[in-house]
């Protein structure tokens, strides 16, 4: 995993956000891997945008994966999900993501709604913690990664999980070509 220095997330609460911290309290214990397997590393928060993290420390985009937080409307009815993508794909926000979620028109969440929806920083959001009504549609190259690199829910560290506790999570669905490769 880079130059991460990767510890157990339970014991450094502080590099969490708070519905990140709730979150793996109550871990599943049917998840395939106990709360103890998540583990968080510091960054510099200045450096908590992809591309800029995965130079400074090391870190493939084939193992970066990204929670991008969308919003869908039919009619007044908002819908919002969260897609976990690898940072070398883009999720198919128009095609996939809008048929899943039943609605007509579907786009990335403008940035301040995701935060407070959220209670997470912006570039540090995570599927770990999501309010529990949203789906989470996981790209299935991520479910099937041995590991990957996500937010923590804060821009000054990041977590270390394997991919398939992402698909396991709370209101995960894993699916196949959620995301187009980045050419």
């Amino acid at each position: 995993m880079g130059s991460l220095k990767l510890e157990p997330a339970q014991t450094h609460l502080d590099l969490l956000a708070d519905p990140v911290a709730k979150a793996l309290a109550v871990w599943p214990e049917d998840a395939p891997i106990d709360a103890d397997q998540v583990l968080v590393a510091p960054i510099d928060p200045g450096l908590a945008d992809t591309a800029a993290f995965c130079e400074a420390y090391d870190v493939g985009l084939d193992v970066s994966a990204n929670c991008v937080i969308v919003a869908g409307k039919r009619g007044e009815t908002v819908k919002y999900a969260a897609c976990i993508i690898l940072a070398t794909t883009r999720a198919d926000v128009n095609g996939v993501v809008r048929k899943r979620l039943d609605v007509r028109k579907c786009s990335f969440a403008p940035m301040d709604e995701a935060v407070r929806l959220t209670g997470m920083e912006y570039g540090g959001i995570t599927p770990i913690g999501l309010p529990t009504d949203w789906p989470i549609l996981v790209d299935a190259r991520v479910a099937a990664a041995p590991h990957v690199i996500i937010g923590s829910g804060v821009r000054h560290s990041k977590i270390a999980i394997a991919g398939p506790a992402l698909g396991a999570l709370p209101g995960a669905e894993v699916i196949d070509g959620l995301a187009k490769l980045v050419e």
